[in-house]
């Protein structure tokens, strides 16, 4: 019943050809959904990729874009409301570690870098979606979303050597705040999915060693997956479920931080 209504819904997901992203962009296909999804690069298998996820009932195609730049930002909104009619949901995924450095190696390109990735992606995405998101209220009669995602680093200030990619993510859980003053009124919710550790290429440098030790500050003792992920996403796109619920942070960290 409550999932029901995201059949046919119009999903624009960034940074969804791998891990979360691609997950939650899978979850919702399932679901009949016509998903876009975005990249700087068009992955080997996109053929079979958008056959899957058309598989449901729902279409899918794929938009290139480095969403570090202004102007892709612009132009995957629009390629994605001219392929579709329009955008009922935005799932802010792109982002980036980029590398870890410490403070005395943080040049000027490395902070401009890092803020274009997960900030200006995130920010000039949604400023785009807004009039389509808009537009999707006013004819449905149902809230549009936005749905960003945050990370456990927002809280705990992150790993070795990645303070600007955490710092990047509590911006992320903070602007969402100041949306939701702004666009309750045209029935727009801003939430974030904050994952904890994840089985991603993000932790792809970990030794056993190192994944062993990370387990141990994890009650549930295991490194969360994707696919635990896209749930969280479904939950806060469907206004079904969470009608109600606009501002919030969903931690989705198997106990490693309870804020």
């Amino acid at each position: 019943m409550y999932f029901n209504d995201l059949k046919g819904k119009r999903i624009l997901i960034t940074g969804a050809t791998m891990g979360i992203g691609l997950a939650t962009a899978k979850a919702f296909a399932a679901l009949g959904a016509h998903v876009g999804i975005t990249a700087r690069n068009q992955p080997a298998n996109l053929d079979s990729l958008l056959t899957e996820l058309s598989s449901n009932g729902g279409e899918a195609a794929f938009f290139a874009g480095d969403l570090s730049r202004s102007q892709d930002c612009i132009d995957t909104v629009a390629a994605f409301v001219e392929r579709f009619g329009g955008l009922d949901v935005l799932v802010n995924n792109a982002g980036a570690l980029l590398e870890r450095r410490g403070l005395e190696k943080i040049d000027d390109a490395f902070f401009d870098a890092m803020v274009d990735v997960n900030l200006r992606s995130a920010l000039l995405v949604t400023r785009e979606a807004i009039p389509h998101l808009r537009a999707s209220t006013k004819a449905s009669g149902q809230s549009a979303s936005v749905i960003t995602t945050g990370s456990i680093a927002a809280y705990n200030g992150g790993g070795p050597g990645a303070s600007l990619y955490a710092a990047a993510k509590a911006w992320l859980h903070n602007v969402q705040r100041n949306w939701v003053r702004e666009f309750a009124g045209d029935n727009i919710r801003f939430n974030v999915v904050a994952p904890g550790t994840v089985d991603t290429a993000f932790h792809a440098d970990k030794d056993d060693a190192a994944r062993a030790q990370v387990n141990t500050t994890i009650p549930l003792g295991r490194f969360g997956t994707s696919e635990e992920m896209a749930p969280a996403y479904l939950f806060l796109a469907s206004h079904a479920c969470s009608g109600y619920i606009t501002g919030q942070t969903l931690d989705v960290n198997g106990g490693q931080a309870m804020p």
